[in-house]
């Protein structure tokens, strides 16, 4: 069975709201977007590379989606990371979405989330990858569909915004990896099933 992996940018105080534009997510008048930027490291886009070689699917919630097709679909063929972003299969979960044209390999959600999800898991392939998309990451924690999450620990508190894990939501999970970049993320990294 392929793993459902959540793998998030996240704050001290755990948000996971624009980690990586101002304006990338300002839902309920956020104002702290970009916060990620002051403590990139090659190594950090090393390690997403080296993950998602496991990965031949993302799902993500519609505004994610949005997002990083527009800063990915038109970069040059060759460029590595770009490759790796659009020749991924994509499913975008979304109720309002009338095309999925913005972002090549791309498919629609529209109804049966869990339904769809199961069915993915339970197929032939690689592992499934999610980021960002906190509305959707709920639903799926809510319905036990993640058996992995990832978090990018950044040493910055924000005090404000949205966060991973849905409000009353318990799991206890089991611990798989941490490693520390040399700007001071942690990642870690933890089985949920």
């Amino acid at each position: 069975m392929r793993k459902f992996i959540v793998s998030e940018f996240y704050s001290l105080d755990g948000v996971i709201q624009a980690p990586g534009g101002i304006d990338e997510d300002t839902d309920g008048d956020f104002k702290l977007g970009a916060w990620t930027i002051p403590y990139w490291h090659d190594d950090i886009g090393y390690h997403f590379m080296e993950v998602v070689k496991g990965c031949d699917a993302f799902l993500l919630g519609r505004k994610t989606w949005e997002t990083h097709g527009r800063a990915f679909n038109n970069l040059p063929a060759g460029d590595p990371f770009g490759d790796v972003m659009n020749n991924m299969q994509k499913y975008v979960v979304s109720t309002t979405l009338k095309s999925s044209e913005l972002w090549r390999n791309s498919k629609i959600i529209k109804n049966n989330l869990v339904d769809e999800v199961t069915k993915m898991k339970k197929s032939s392939g690689k592992n499934i990858y999610l980021d960002g998309s906190s509305v959707l990451a709920h639903a799926l924690f809510e319905n036990n569909l993640v058996d992995e999450v990832t978090v990018l620990v950044y040493p910055i508190v924000l005090g404000e915004g949205k966060r991973l894990f849905p409000s009353g939501y318990h799991a206890n999970l089991k611990f798989q990896e941490n490693k520390v970049f040399p700007s001071g993320v942690v990642l870690l990294r933890y089985s949920l099933n």
